[in-house]
Parts: structure tokens; C-alpha cells; sequence
């Protein structure tokens, strides 16, 4: 799209209000613990240090808001503790002439770098340069400097205490990760019944996993009925895709079809009732119209047959296992469900053992392709000009300008200029509002104080309204902390509408001046897919040549790896077409259109893996010849494939075709089984997605690529 298009969707999506709100006892908690802080410190020691006491309170409690499975305790202390070290080193730096636009434009750096660790880590270490800018303001010694950085971080404190006493919904966005898991499946059942080639939502299953990573304390107090619903959730996906698919499942037309929607259509009501009873707590209530737990072969009417057949068992079982595990909370049922890990179990390290991840993590961002990196170094250059721009133009409350830069960028587009626009628009009405009820009612540090309390509670409660809402909110919250501060109020407030009309601008054109187009990034999230995808196949396709070779573990890690890679595509996806005009893929003689096939090619890869999956056999079942030597190419190929596309080489799968007619040689020799039948379907489906993927990747312009079906797609 166009620049202007562009820029007015973001402006759409910056200023767009929904009716959603936080839930109130939860911004009224965060409310409270901001005022145990601020009340008491304003007493005792005035007006500064309950500045910076607030501003603690207020960045932990917003990170507590994030979406982290970690305990939330444990979150607003983390948080407490950077604020407390950004205001203590801002305080040393700034009694140092020409120290502190260092530090802050080091400190920047580094917090652009968080975003490497996930985006809760990224949105906190950005408030980080913000508290630093807002508290300090005046040269302390080194004593005061600390006693500053420590009631900064008592803020944060104070909120895990306070979370700790009045416990809210402490599994709340762990149930609903699960329930959403859930719920997709049930669209995603409906969705086979008119499509048999749909594919599933990755997303709600790497929240699901996430969220089913605990803490040692998390483990012990889990609620017994969230136990083992991920895995089986895990399972159903495979069997309903067996089930609708005409190579492997029930046939394209006739009265099995019939019968396979009428299995889908059960099924999705019996997820649906699942999802609602892992989300409220409530007990599970089955609709009488789902005979989904009961769906062995009917007394009458038409059968599923053979792979069909079988998959269908299958699923009545776990759909059967999961009602059993909420309607009884029977841990032994569960923990049959198989985990692969420690113990059976997905374990989270606490936060004190998360350094040495974090900063591989961040180290491996550390190369000037990476878009962590290069908004890192944007930040930090965006941030330390709009601060010395301030400085030069002698403006009073300069901080403002860094400060709203700061909390404006972000690594991609859309969310840059949405929030820049949410912000700038926000910050004139809060400061205007603010500064009108300060210039009429001259309210003293007291009322100010209550004043302050009252907008952090409102601006809890509307983070999931709007950001420009939200902010105008924090920026009244904002004026009525700094009105503890002697000034002219009405001043104050130009000063402080020009600052961020400035550090915006700043931040938006520096964005536009040095980007990080996603577009640019399609072929390399692409290639990353296609190799992921083949380890998937490989690995499924292994188990079939040695059964008793014990590659289930393979087979979960490829598939996590294969939907990790397809979630970061589908989001550059997103973010792309966001973005103004078609950006250069990086790819020689590539097009974003060859792109979009074959990211269809490379979906049907997958669904093949997928669907062999769901017929896996038993340990002790006959291995299926050639299969083991056909996986090493299929592994192999992909991998080929992925870095030829990188590389700007042409896409050849002759290899792998090679191996495939040799056998097809060995399956036509060997006897008849249902076994070998749903290999051979597989495995063509895999041979043809490959030779698809080939013609859309075809350089020159890629005329020859076979069009897609509307329905292949991510």
C-alpha cells in the first residue's frame, strides 16, 4: 500500500477504542498499591522521593499486566528492582557533566535488546528509560542516589505484596491459553467439514505451551484439572485432520463423507463445551446434541471404514479423557497423557537462574541483520536526540520528549506509528484535562496525590480500551505526581504538550529514515519453514521404518520447531502488509507473490506430516520398508531447498523424486497392510506439496508456478 494508506490505517489503529476493560478488582488492586506507596513516602520524606516511589509502584504494576505465565509476584519484583538500578545510576550520571545522555543512550540500547527475551521483558526495560528520565531530574550525591533507586524499587515491592495478600485470577490467562487451544480446535473441526485441507491457527498452541511451562511453585499449586489438557489437545488436532482428509480419511464424496461431518460437527461441540469449562472453572456440561464421547461405530447408517475408522476411535478416546479429567480431577488420568521432558513435565526456571538464557538470547541478536538489533541501536540513537534536542532548545521538563520517544518505538511498523499517533493524541488531552483541573481547583501535594492514585486506577483499567485512552490517563497520573513539585501549572502544560508533540515526530521519522521492513524478511522466515517442515516429515516418516526405535521425542521437538517457525512467518505475514509499498524480499528473482505460493506449498508439507502422524504405529508393529532411507532425503532436501532459496540458487527436489520412485518400488513388493497404504497416500502427499513448492520458487519470475486452490493457504 502507500505511504498514505499506510500511515491512515496506523492512525485508525492508534485512535480506535474498544469496549473491553480490565478486570476492576485488578486495576483497583494496582490502584491501592500504588497509593500504600505514595501516601506513606509523601509523609515522611516529601515530595521527591514519593515521586519516585510512585513511579515504581506504577511501571511494576503495569508489568504485572502484561501477558507472562510467570507468577505475577515475582514480575512486579523483577520489574521493581530494574526501576530501583535505572534510577539509581540516573542519579549518579546526571551530577556528572556530559555522563548522562551516555548512560541513557546506552541504557536504551540495552532495553531494546530485552525484546530478544519476549515482548513483556521489552515493554518493561522501555519503562525503565522513562522512569529514569521523569525522576531524575536534579544532581544527588551518591547516599540520596540510592536512597532513591531503593524506594523506587520498593514501588515494585509493594505490588508483589499486594498481589500476594488479594490473590485475582491467579490462573487466569493460564485457562484461558488452554481454553483457546481448545476453541481452535473446535472452529478448526467445523472448518474440515467444508474444507478438508484447512489448516490450524499455530498460535493458541505455543500460547498453550508457554502457559504450560511452571515455575517449581507453580507446579505445586496447579489446579488439578489443568494437568494433562494441553497434551491431549496436542493429540486431537492430528486425528480430526485424518479423519476429514480424502487421501487417508474418510472418501471426497458419498455417505462416509456425510458421516465424517457429522463426527466433525460433534466433535466441535464437545471442544466448544470443553473450552468454556477450562475457562470459567465450571463444571463440564456436554450439549445433547453432541454425541461427540460416543462416537464408535453406530448401530446404524452409514461407517467409516479403515484409516477413518481407526482415527475416529481415536479421538472419541481423548475427547473421552479430557471430559474425565475435568468432570474428576483425577490426576492419575491424566498424567498418562505422555510429556516429553523432565519428569514428564514442561519446567520453568525461576528468575534468578533466567540470566544465563537471557543474555543468550540477547547475544544471539546480536548482528547488525537481526531486527532486534537494529531497533535496539534505534532506540538508543532516537531517544539520546530527542533528549539533547530538548536540551538545546532550553525547553523546562525536557525529559518528556526521550520519554515519549521511548515508549513509541517499537521493532515493527504498525505498532510504531499506531502507538505514536495513540500517543501524541492521548498525551494532549490528558495533560490538557489535568492542567485545567490543577489551574481551577489548585489542588495541594495531598489531593494531588489522590488525584494521581485515582488516574493510575483508570489507567489500569482501560489498558485493553485503547493506547491513546490509556495514555492520556498516564499523563494526567503523570501532571498530578509532578504538580507535588513547585511550577507554574499552565506553562508547565504547553511545555509538555510541545516536548511530546517533538519526541514523536522525532521517533516516527526516524522509523521512516531507518525501517525494519518485514517484507525484507519473507524469504528468510520462509526457508526457515521449509526446513523446520522437513525435520518434521523425516522425523514422522522415521517412525515408520523403525517403529521400536523409540523416535517419539524427534517427531514432538521437529513439530514445535516446524510451528514456531510458521507462527514468526505468519506474523512477518501481518506486519508486512501493513507496511507502505512491496519491499524487496532479499531474494534474487523472487516475488512476493512466488512467496505467497509457496508458502501454500509449504503449508501442504506440513499438513502430510501432520496426517501420517495421526496413523503413527506401535512400537511393535512391522516397519514399513524404504520409509527410513526416504526420510533422510526428505530431511535433506528441505534443508538443500531452504538454503538454495537463501542463497538465490535454483529450487531442485530431483533427489528427492529419485528416492521417492525407488520407493514406491519397495512399497509395490511388499504385502498389503493398512500400515503401508496410509505411508504410500503420505508420502505422495509429500512428493507433491515438494514439487509444487518448486514451481512457485521457479526464478524468473515464476510464471510456470502452478496456481494454488483458494483453500491452500496458511
Amino acid at each position: 500500500m502507500s505511504w498514505f494508506a499506510a500511515l491512515r490505517d496506523t492512525t485508525r489503529t492508534g485512535l480506535h477504542l474498544d469496549r473491553a476493560l480490565t478486570d476492576p478488582k485488578r486495576a483497583l488492586r494496582g490502584a491501592v498499591a500504588v497509593g500504600l506507596v505514595l501516601f506513606p513516602t509523601l509523609a515522611l520524606s516529601g515530595p521527591s522521593l514519593a515521586t519516585s516511589a510512585a513511579m515504581g509502584a506504577f511501571i511494576a504494576g503495569t508489568a504485572t499486566f502484561q501477558r507472562s505465565f510467570r507468577p505475577r509476584p515475582t514480575i512486579a519484583i523483577a520489574a521493581g528492582a530494574g526501576l530501583g538500578v535505572s534510577t539509581f545510576l540516573g542519579y549518579l550520571a546526571v551530577g556528572v557533566p556530559g555522563a548522562f545522555p551516555v548512560l541513557l543512550a546506552v541504557w536504551a540500547f540495552g532495553a531494546g535488546l530485552m525484546w530478544a527475551i519476549g515482548p513483556t521483558a521489552g515493554v518493561v526495560a522501555a519503562n525503565t528509560v522513562s522512569v529514569m528520565l521523569v525522576v531524575v531530574q536534579l544532581p544527588v550525591s551518591v547516599p540520596a542516589a540510592l536512597g532513591h533507586g531503593l524506594i523506587c524499587a520498593l514501588g515494585g515491592a509493594v505490588q508483589a505484596l499486594v498481589i500476594t495478600v488479594w490473590p485475582i485470577g491467579s490462573w487466569t490467562v493460564q485457562r484461558e491459553a488452554l481454553a483457546d487451544t481448545y476453541a481452535e480446535l473446535a472452529d478448526y473441526a467445523r472448518r474440515l467439514r467444508q474444507d478438508p485441507t484447512a489448516h490450524v491457527d499455530p498460535e493458541p498452541f505455543i500460547t498453550a505451551r508457554h502457559a504450560a511451562t511452571l515455575t517449581p511453585w507453580q507446579e505445586r499449586h496447579r489446579p488439578p484439572e489443568m494437568r494433562g489438557l494441553r497434551g491431549i489437545a496436542e493429540r486431537i488436532r492430528p486425528a480430526l485432520a485424518a479423519i476429514a482428509d480424502p487421501k487417508v480419511g474418510a472418501p471426497a464424496e458419498g455417505p462416509e463423507r456425510d458421516r465424517a461431518r457429522e463426527v466433525l460437527a460433534a466433535s466441535a461441540e464437545a471442544m466448544d463445551a470443553l473450552a468454556k469449562s477450562v475457562r470459567t472453572g465450571d463444571p463440564l456440561r456436554l450439549p445433547r446434541s453432541a454425541p461427540a464421547l460416543t462416537l464408535l461405530t453406530p448401530t446404524e447408517g452409514p461407517q467409516l471404514r479403515g484409516a477413518a475408522r481407526r482415527a475416529t476411535r481415536r479421538l472419541a478416546g481423548l475427547l473421552r479423557r479430557a471430559a474425565d479429567t475435568l468432570d474428576r480431577n483425577d490426576e492419575e488420568t491424566v498424567s498418562s497423557t505422555p510429556e516429553y521432558g523432565a519428569q514428564g513435565r514442561l519446567r520453568k526456571p525461576p528468575l534468578s537462574r533466567m540470566v544465563p538464557v537471557a543474555a543468550r538470547a540477547v547475544g544471539r541478536q546480536l548482528q547488525p541483520r537481526s531486527a532486534i538489533f537494529q531497533h535496539a541501536v534505534r532506540i538508543a540513537g532516537v531517544v539520546t536526540a530527542a533528549y539533547l534536542l530538548a536540551r538545546l532548545l532550553g525547553l523546562g521538563h525536557g525529559y518528556w520528549a526521550p520519554m515519549t520517544a521511548a515508549m513509541v518505538m517499537r521493532p515493527d511498523f504498525a505498532q510504531t506509528y499506531s502507538r505514536g499517533v495513540g500517543r501524541l493524541a492521548g498525551t494532549v488531552v490528558g495533560v490538557g484535562i489535568s492542567t485545567l483541573v490543577v489551574q481551577l481547583a489548585d489542588p495541594g501535594e495531598w489531593l494531588s496525590a489522590a488525584l494521581a492514585v485515582v488516574c493510575i486506577g483508570v489507567a489500569y483499567l482501560t489498558l485493553r480500551t485503547g493506547y491513546a485512552l490509556m495514555t492520556a490517563c498516564i499523563s494526567s497520573y503523570v501532571v498530578f505526581l509532578l504538580g507535588l513539585q513547585p511550577g507554574d501549572p499552565l506553562t508547565t502544560a504547553f511545555e509538555r504538550v510541545g516536548l511530546t508533540l517533538l519526541g514523536g515526530s522525532v521517533a516516527l521519522v526516524a522509523y521512516a529514515l531507518f525501517p525494519t521492513w518485514q517484507s525484507a524478511r519473507l524469504g528468510e522466515r520462509l526457508a526457515e519453514w521449509l526446513a523446520a517442515a522437513g525435520r518434521y516429515n523425516a522425523a514422522v516418516l522415521a517412525l515408520y521404518g523403525d517403529p521400536g526405535g523409540g523416535g517419539g521425542p524427534e517427531v514432538r521437538a521437529a513439530l514445535l520447531d516446524s510451528r514456531e517457525a510458521r507462527s514468526e512467518l505468519l506474523q512477518a505475514v501481518q506486519r508486512a502488509d501493513a507496511e507502505p509499498f512491496r519491499h524487496s524480499t532479499r531474494l534474487p528473482d523472487v516475488s512476493r507473490k512466488q512467496i505467497d505460493r509457496a508458502r501454500a506449498a509449504v503449508g501442504h508439507l506440513g499438513r502430510a506430516g501432520v496426517l501420517l502422524e495421526a496413523h503413527l504405529p506401535a512400537p511393535d508393529a512391522d516397519p514399513v520398508p524404504g520409509l527410513t532411507e526416504f526420510a533422510e532425503e526428505v530431511k535433506y532436501g528441505t534443508a538443500l531447498a531452504a538454503g538454495a532459496l537463501l542463497t538465490g540458487q535454483q529450487v531442485d527436489f530431483g533427489p528427492v523424486r529419485e528416492a521417492h520412485a525407488r520407493l514406491e518400488e519397495q512399497l509395490a513388493a511388499a504385502p498389503r497392510s493398512e500400515q503401508l497404504e496410509v505411508a504410500r497416500s503420505g508420502t505422495r502427499l509429500q512428493l507433491q506439496a515438494l514439487k509444487d513448492l518448486e514451481r512457485a520458487l521457479r526464478r524468473g519470475g515464476g510464471r510456470g508456478a502452478a496456481q494454488q486452490p483458494s483453500e491452500a493457504r496458511l
